[in-house]
């Protein structure tokens, strides 16, 4: 059983190693990763596990083509790197299995289905300039949906799926369409550690280029808009948990300390790491079962806000009188 791992990255020095060094150890045979315009060095790291026969490196220019750009690698890993599965990833993405190493997750999953889902557990900035997978440890523990639009931390999962020269992946690896692979819902085998802000400079480099680019979202726009006020370090530190808010945040619930991450690349960097050793307990199962039902849940709410948003711009066009008497103005 072969798995491949897709990953679309520019500019994400201080995480890219650890990323593709972290997977190739958890189960994954081959990386294909397509490198947009980076400057900071993360293009010689992509290089060098490329000479080693790890990977493959696709460069890509001009306009953000996301989707396009991930349906081309899976499709790649399916027709020229004889790949089984293919899981779906952002530099600052980890996939951690709950079970077993990631290639044990995948051949567990009956033949049957095709398509199957983690859910990400968001980790939030810490103080320090240090490697980040030390310094961040907490992530959130939603109790209830997310649905503000401005948040970096609203639940999503990232898909998986079986190899098919078909396939297309859609924005962010969230969705995938085929018409020969079967999904399950409301089942995450694996977990995806997510650390979307670790530095003020990465923070504000990120939000800067999405917002202007690939991805305007709000948590991006609200700091973009700090920037141009002069306020993004102020609002950078609003975002770092403090000794004291993490441990206001343990006695809520509503932030957990989580070193699985942390303690998995220290064993790789001293060279003890082992792809099958994985912590489980009850109160990891429970909670996991838990956020996926409220990913759920905010996944209704989102469907609910499309909804809302096409209805008011169908009134829009019936209120300039088009759409009757086909198609002719009254």
């Amino acid at each position: 059983m072969k798995l491949v791992q897709t990953l679309v990255v520019r500019d994400e020095v201080d995480i890219v190693d650890a990323q593709i060094a972290y997977h190739l150890n958890a189960g994954v045979d081959f990386v294909i990763a397509s490198d947009h315009e980076s400057v900071d060095g993360t293009t010689e790291i992509l290089e060098s596990y490329a000479r080693a026969g790890h990977l493959l490196r696709i460069p890509v220019a001009g306009p953000v083509r996301e989707g396009d750009w991930r349906t081309h690698m899976a499709r790649l890993a399916a027709t020229e790197h004889g790949a089984d599965w293919v899981i779906n990833t952002d530099a600052d993405e980890f996939w951690v299995s709950r079970s077993g190493t990631l290639k044990d997750t995948v051949t567990a999953v009956p033949r049957s289905v095709g398509i199957v889902w983690a859910l990400s557990r968001h980790f939030v900035p810490r103080p320090g300039e240090g490697f980040f997978a030390d310094r961040m440890t907490a992530r959130v523990s939603a109790s209830a949906p997310i649905n503000d639009p401005t948040s970096p931390y609203r639940p999503h999962a990232k898909a998986a799926h079986r190899a098919d020269p078909r396939i297309r992946i859609g924005f962010g690896s969230h969705m995938v369409f085929s018409d020969r692979l079967a999904p399950v819902t409301g089942w995450h085998p694996a977990e995806v550690f997510h650390f979307p802000f670790r530095t003020l400079e990465q923070y504000e480099r990120k939000s800067v280029r999405r917002v202007h680019g690939d991805k305007p979202l709000g948590q991006y726009v609200r700091a973009n808009q700090a920037r141009a006020a002069g306020r993004i370090g102020e609002r950078f530190r609003s975002l770092v948990v403090d000794d004291a808010t993490l441990a206001r945040g343990e006695a809520a619930g509503s932030l957990v300390v989580d070193t699985r991450l942390r303690n998995a690349l220290r064993e790789l960097r001293d060279g003890q790491a082992d792809g099958r050793r994985v912590t489980r307990s009850y109160d990891l199962e429970v909670a996991l079962a838990s956020e996926g039902a409220i990913l759920q849940d905010a996944d209704l709410v989102r469907v609910l806000r499309a909804v809302d948003g096409l209805r008011a711009r169908v009134d829009a066009v019936e209120r300039r009188g088009w759409g009757h008497r086909g198609g002719r103005r009254e």
